[in-house]
């Protein structure tokens, strides 16, 4: 092990990376990380997908970098000298584009996770980390924000969705109820959506880790919880007796229906 990371790259490795050949891909990525040898580890391995990789090694440094350049994802550490990540992360989400980020943290804490989300991380991956989950973690992403751009999105669905005072805009990411702004991080948005596109439709955890966050890893069904109370604290008028979205004991949730 260097740092937190293995540097080895086995068969095992080689073999995961090589069945997303068919996905390889071309994005600019900046990694915001003090610790050179785990950032030079991963703009290496970004480059086996074809995505360059930029990095900045402290916090006041990835500001500059990203508003100086243009990037499609963020790979950014929790602590940081000069600005903390998630000070840098409330910053990089005050601008007016989406840029998806995936938080890195040594810290274990549902606290500190809970807090890189709401700040509006995307993602978060716990020190020490495998590369390849990173990687999957990476493309997940990418596949999501490609779904989600308007020439990927259905005509079917619509990009406005109304349920009572709920009002969902998909094309502008906005929701909002009774006339008032409700501010969602883009994980909390892409959840709600998924429900609200088919009321009644009954998810498991499983489903929704595949269907929103891109990936299915067991032990992670907790994360689907966490963000469900998160959402529901912010939509309902009372989360203990949620009307949007709603608990089918021993299965998963569904969007109420009309």
């Amino acid at each position: 092990m260097v740092g937190q990371v293995s540097l080895a790259r086995d068969d095992a490795a080689s073999d995961r990376y090589a069945f997303c050949d068919e996905q390889r891909m071309s994005h600019r990525i900046l990694i915001i990380e003090d610790d050179p040898d785990i950032a030079r580890l991963v703009q290496m391995h970004l480059q086996d997908i074809d995505c360059k990789a930029d990095i900045a090694v402290d916090g006041n440094e990835g500001i500059s970098r990203f508003r100086a350049g243009e990037y499609d994802l963020v790979v950014l550490d929790l602590m940081l000298p000069g600005k903390d990540g998630i000070s840098v992360c409330r910053e990089l989400r005050s601008g007016e584009k989406y840029i998806p980020i995936l938080m890195l943290t040594a810290k274990s804490s549902e606290l500190d996770r809970v807090l890189g989300l709401e700040m509006g991380a995307d993602d978060y991956l716990t020190k020490p980390f495998s590369i390849p989950e990173l990687m999957a973690r990476i493309k997940a992403l990418f596949r999501r924000v490609d779904a989600l751009s308007p020439s990927h999105v259905a005509p079917a669905d619509g990009e406005l969705i109304q349920y009572g005072d709920l009002s969902i805009d998909q094309s502008k990411h906005k929701v909002s109820i009774a006339g008032r702004n409700v501010d969602l991080t883009a994980r909390e948005f892409e959840l709600l959506a998924c429900f609200a596109r088919n009321p009644g439709r009954v998810y498991s955890r499983t489903q929704l880790l595949d269907q929103v966050w891109g990936y299915n890893h067991e032990g992670y069904e907790h994360t689907v919880n966490t963000h469900i109370n998160r959402l529901r604290a912010k939509i309902e008028e009372n989360a203990a007796d949620p009307k949007y979205i709603l608990t089918v004991w021993g299965i998963g949730y569904k969007f109420a229906e009309k």
